[in-house]
């Protein structure tokens, strides 16, 4: 029997936070990984750049070491408007690396959990299996932070019941060998709104952003070219719905696509084996078009590639665990405070749709803060859940989705178990 004091089943955004903070203090700590590198949608998702929040540096060490850890691989840069969040997904993969192996963090890769031996609310071990080789693992405390909640539902713990639509899913990409010189004055030129399109040189590197959906409350300055490509049959109406670009620190010439959203007639349950394939190869689809049109209505991409494709599929809502206390809207539009919060945050309510004009952004007024009881799951005595599977309704899970809220919602579960490690 292999034991711990803390096991993580998941190393995405809020798993690896959990384990780095717990083994940095010193706790035994592992970190099960189904993928072969940990970072989740950083990584894996090709998500970039961790969103900008008011986090009053709550339960933000692990990022803050991110941070500094990304800049000794030149993997970072902070961007005009103060967000350090720029980072390069590539080499996040060897930061992480770095840290948890300087910490004295065990990793599986290339394992999931198959299994677990409980009595009445309490877990007394897991079972592992990684290549068709199955070992049991026995842990004080575990950590639910595997995205989709798939620990939980071995458990059959409570999931909270989805509304009668989801939000959809995106398939991220990168373009390489683009002219950025060419492109920047171009964008520039066709674009004088700096709230959207964004021109700066950082290091010695151009560095941009710009964006265009298929919503018409907002006059998008590249609205025209994507409509002529509609009508050209360049495009489909649906690779229309959302498109955003940024650049990424350490590849010059390179841009990574926050596109395309993957739209049907009907939502597409991520947790559908057949829907979720089915919207893999409709992204990748799309993500032709889009990379032909590109080449073909915007200067600077004309001797430009396809250079990486995500291979996890970017999900924004699957399944949401029930905790000891279930976040709502209106704890986070009240700004309900508590003693020492999980995270502090002003990050927007943001919902995708698969309608036009069905795009929800709404601003709190206040900040908010989140209380550990979400992090708690009802159903066992020593299980957290952490990311976006957090205990919340589904409009305050929009809001708390984003990287910087799931490090730390990660960190604080490792605080609170080294906490109770202590008190013994």
């Amino acid at each position: 029997m292999n034991q711990y004091e803390l096991t993580v089943c998941g190393g995405g955004t809020a798993g690896v936070a959990a384990g780095y903070i717990g083994a940095k203090y010193g706790l035994k700590t592992l970190i099960i990984e189904k993928n072969i590198h940990l970072g989740g949608t950083m990584t894996s998702a090709l998500v970039m750049p961790v969103m900008k929040s008011n986090t009053n540096n709550i339960n933000c060490e692990f990022y803050n070491d991110f941070i500094e850890e990304l800049k000794k691989y030149n993997g970072q840069i902070t961007y005009s408007d103060g967000n350090r969040g720029w980072f390069n997904p590539e080499l996040s993969k060897i930061a992480l690396d770095s840290m948890l192996e300087r910490v004295k963090c065990d990793v599986l890769y290339n394992t999931e959990i198959v299994d677990a031996v409980t009595e009445n609310n309490h877990i007394k071990s897991i079972c592992i299996s990684a290549k068709m080789l199955s070992l049991y693992i026995d842990s004080l405390y575990y950590v639910d932070a595997t995205g989709d909640g798939n620990f939980s539902q071995i458990l059959k713990n409570n999931i909270l019941k989805n509304p009668n639509s989801r939000q959809p899913m995106t398939l991220r990409f990168h373009i390489s060998n683009i002219d950025m010189k060419t492109f920047s004055q171009w964008l520039l030129e066709i674009d004088k709104d700096r709230d959207v399109t964004s021109v700066y040189e950082v290091n010695g590197e151009t560095h941009l952003s710009t964006a265009c959906t298929w919503d018409m409350s907002k006059n998008w300055a590249l609205r025209p070219i994507f409509e002529q490509a509609v009508k050209n049959g360049d495009l489909k109406e649906q690779d229309t719905a959302y498109f955003q670009i940024f650049t990424i620190p350490g590849m010059p010439g390179t841009i990574s696509l926050n596109c395309p959203r993957i739209v049907l007639d009907k939502d597409i349950d991520p947790l559908d084996p057949f829907a979720a394939s089915k919207a893999l190869t409709l992204g990748r689809m799309q993500i032709w078009r889009l990379y032909c049109f590109l080449k073909k209505y915007f200067p600077g991409f004309e001797n430009s590639y396809i250079s990486n494709i995500a291979d996890m599929i970017g999900i924004r809502e699957s399944r949401r665990v029930e905790g000891e206390k279930i976040y709502t809207k209106d704890d986070i539009l009240s700004g309900k405070t508590y003693n020492n919060p999980v995270l502090h945050a002003d990050y927007p309510i943001d919902i995708h749709s698969y309608n036009k004009d069905g795009y929800t952004l709404q601003h709190t007024k206040v900040d908010y803060e989140l209380p550990l009881k979400c992090l708690k799951a009802s159903g066992y005595d020593n299980l957290y859940i952490a990311g976006r599977i957090v205990s919340a309704d589904f409009e305050a899970q929009a809001a708390l989705r984003i990287q910087s809220s799931c490090f730390s919602m990660g960190e604080a579960v490792a605080r609170d178990v080294i906490n109770l490690i202590d008190k013994k």
